[in-house]
């Protein structure tokens, strides 16, 4: 063989070796994000979006020591069961995809994860707090944040044990997540002899003058909200400008500061339980709020903090899956599995996550927030919530 021949030859088997090399380096891993990106909900939506973009950008360099190229992409459901359930199927098809931070809320988780159960695409949700989400026992389902049965009842007995309330109005967005939290408040309101002096669901996002009206007649000593931001918010400006000034105590939906230029200083006097850390009481987040400011030009809000140690979850049982199927691709099952059966002790915000039977973070933490006279948000309470072991 001639010495141009062996050259020629030599080069051709480099060349092989670089693009196979370059293939096995390039094996594709995806999470995704599922939250409203747009419509009223988008500003909690878009801090778990970005929480879990910085989560998996930091976790880039890691994954592509082991040969994969992990990605991200995010999907707006509208806060929409309709468009959830249609984004989980798009996910569903996208075969690089192995885990979804979200959804956000309980009304768009419950179809969208049922949809694909059948996929193996795990969730790990940071902020749908319905019991259904878990007790329907999907295998694919799983929360870090603490469930409705327990904020619900943290939310009245705030407004019983520090406010003295002894009579309540009852209002919902007649959606799974507003409708839980009322009917776990409402299990406590009765048990304590609280008066409640009306119970009704509105769709309403504008005019709420004929529920004011009947707020108004019958004088209750505070308002109980289940609902989101925009809704509570243009509730809350319309109640002052009628000059009732009572206590509206709501759920984490109301846990955004767009809450303030909505309800503008009708803001003073909403309290709400919220699932999402204040940033300032979490010291390991400064590093987070640092990057996120860099990143997205924006502050990072609690929603920030629960979208990252949602992916970070998934990324520890990506990680375990990885080293069990070595050295082939894990499959969706096998990351599914790995995520429930996950004990992360470190490098999360918000403390170590196990999950139990169902998908419930065996511990965590919810705070109880206000609206001061100089709107802004205030730490009122801390409660541990531990769910009934299974």
């Amino acid at each position: 063989m001639s010495t141009l021949r062996s050259l020629q030859l030599s080069s051709l088997i480099i060349l092989s070796a670089a693009l196979l090399s370059s293939a096995q380096a390039a094996r594709v891993l995806k999470l995704a994000s599922l939250s409203p990106l747009s419509g009223p909900q988008s500003d909690q939506g878009t801090q778990i979006r970005n929480g879990a973009a910085l989560a998996i950008e930091n976790a880039k360099a890691k994954f592509a020591r082991l040969g994969f190229d992990l990605q991200f992409v995010g999907y707006d459901d509208q806060a929409d069961p309709t468009a959830g359930t249609s984004a989980a199927r798009r996910i569903a098809a996208d075969k690089d995809i192995f885990g979804v931070v979200g959804a956000m809320n309980s009304g768009v988780i419950i179809p969208a994860s049922d949809a694909i159960s059948a996929n193996h695409v795990v969730f790990v949700s940071p902020s749908t707090t319905n019991p259904k989400v878990t007790d329907r026992g999907l295998t694919n389902v799983n929360r870090i944040c603490a469930r409705d049965d327990a904020q619900g009842p943290s939310g009245a007995n705030f407004l019983i044990s520090t406010l003295n309330v002894k009579s309540v109005y009852l209002l919902n967005d007649r959606a799974a997540y507003g409708q839980g939290l009322v009917d776990e408040a409402s299990k406590t309101f009765q048990k304590k002899g609280v008066k409640i002096l009306g119970d009704e669901g509105t769709e309403e996002k504008n005019d709420f003058s004929a529920i004011i009206s009947k707020i108004s007649l019958l004088k209750p000593d505070a308002i109980y909200f289940g609902g989101q931001y925009g809704q509570v918010g243009a509730f809350a400006k319309q109640l002052r400008e009628k000059g009732i000034l009572i206590p509206i105590m709501g759920g984490d939906g109301l846990d955004s500061t767009d809450i303030l230029s909505i309800a503008g200083t009708g803001a003073k006097g909403i309290y709400f339980t919220t699932i999402a850390p204040p940033v300032e009481a979490v010291p390991a987040a400064a590093t987070l709020a640092k990057q996120y400011k860099t990143s997205f030009k924006d502050d990072a809000q609690g929603y920030a903090i629960m979208g990252y140690d949602s992916a970070q979850v998934i990324l520890d049982g990506l990680l375990k899956a990885i080293t069990k199927a070595a050295p082939n691709t894990p499959t969706r099952l096998q990351v599914e599995t790995a995520v429930r059966n996950v004990n992360v002790t470190t490098g999360l915000l918000t403390g170590n996550v196990r999950f139990n039977s169902v998908g419930d973070r065996t511990h965590s933490t919810m705070y109880i927030r206000s609206v001061g006279a100089d709107l802004k948000f205030n730490t009122a309470g801390k409660v541990a919530v531990t769910p009934d072991k299974r």
